[in-house]
């Protein structure tokens, strides 16, 4: 089975955000995880910036993963499976637009079909998310980027206000992603927001396809309560890897001071695994 081209990918991935119907994109942080959320089911993949940084041993939101590390790895995630990805880009890697345009041509190369831009990066003179102004030509900078690509790359912007603890985040991020939806963005992502209220006012007064996130701290909600809000797009972010982190935590206590191995039942078994790894060769090279 060959894979779908990176243009059929993209056209696939588009059109999910252009109907009227919810979708899962759950988040991968290298090969292997990607190829059993895909045998799950899903209809397209995003990368982790944090899930890549933790599995290097790096921490997140620190500036310690570079573009190079995290392409590498988005590269590998992108041809390890037939379905559409989205790259998890930071902030763009600088925060000048020149500098988010190159981030985005340079993401051409690893078999996405989609990326996500912040309006906040570290080290950046204020502290703080960049200026309006300031985020406007950077997304206006990664769509030209984009569409001089040789696929039509479905771009996210990220409004971090509620992250950033903006005094108003509910009436700045609508503000904001809005500005960005003008300025070429296809998607929008306020990450943050866990109650459905705050989410439907998101989705009424934002002219474009809503992105939530799900798996962080707060009361879970579902995908029908989602769908029902007229979300179009969920996330997961670094949870998923946070939670196998958590459970070599766990392991790793049961084992240091339980003496025991309990935590064995609840494995893949190798033979298992090997045979589900082996068929996805075997259907790649036919």
């Amino acid at each position: 089975m060959r894979q779908n081209s990176q243009q059929a990918k993209a056209g696939i991935f588009r059109a999910l955000h252009e109907r009227d119907e919810t979708f899962v994109m759950p988040n991968a942080w290298n090969a292997g995880s990607a190829c059993l959320l895909e045998d799950a089911g899903f209809s397209a993949i995003g990368t982790t910036s944090a899930g890549i940084a933790f599995c290097l041993g790096l921490p997140d939101y620190r500036g310690a993963l570079g573009r190079d590390a995290a392409f590498e790895e988005t590269k590998r995630i992108a041809n390890a499976v037939s379905l559409p990805v989205s790259s998890d880009t930071e902030n763009g890697y600088g925060h000048e637009p020149d500098e988010v345009a190159a981030t985005i041509t340079a993401l051409g190369p690893t078999g996405v079909v989609g990326a996500s831009i912040e309006d906040y990066g570290y080290g950046y003179e204020s502290g703080d998310q960049y200026p309006l102004e300031l985020s406007v030509e950077r997304i206006k900078a990664a769509r030209a980027a984009a569409d001089a690509l040789d696929f039509d790359l479905t771009l996210t912007a990220r409004a971090e206000c509620y992250l950033r603890r903006h005094p108003d985040p509910l009436k700045e991020s609508i503000k904001r992603a809005n500005a960005y939806r003008e300025a070429g963005a296809d998607c929008l992502y306020v990450p943050g927001v866990n109650d459905i209220a705050t989410i439907k006012t998101l989705v009424d007064e934002i002219d474009g396809p809503i992105n939530v996130v799900m798996g962080l701290a707060g009361k879970p909600l579902t995908v029908t309560q989602l769908e029902d809000a007229g979300v179009r797009r969920i996330s997961i972010g670094g949870s998923l890897a946070r939670t196998t982190f958590g459970t070599i935590r766990r392991v790793a206590d049961e084992i240091r001071h339980e003496g025991t191995f309990t935590y064995a039942k609840d494995q893949i078994p190798d033979a298992e695994l090997g045979r589900f790894f082996r068929e996805r060769l075997e259907r790649t090279d036919d």
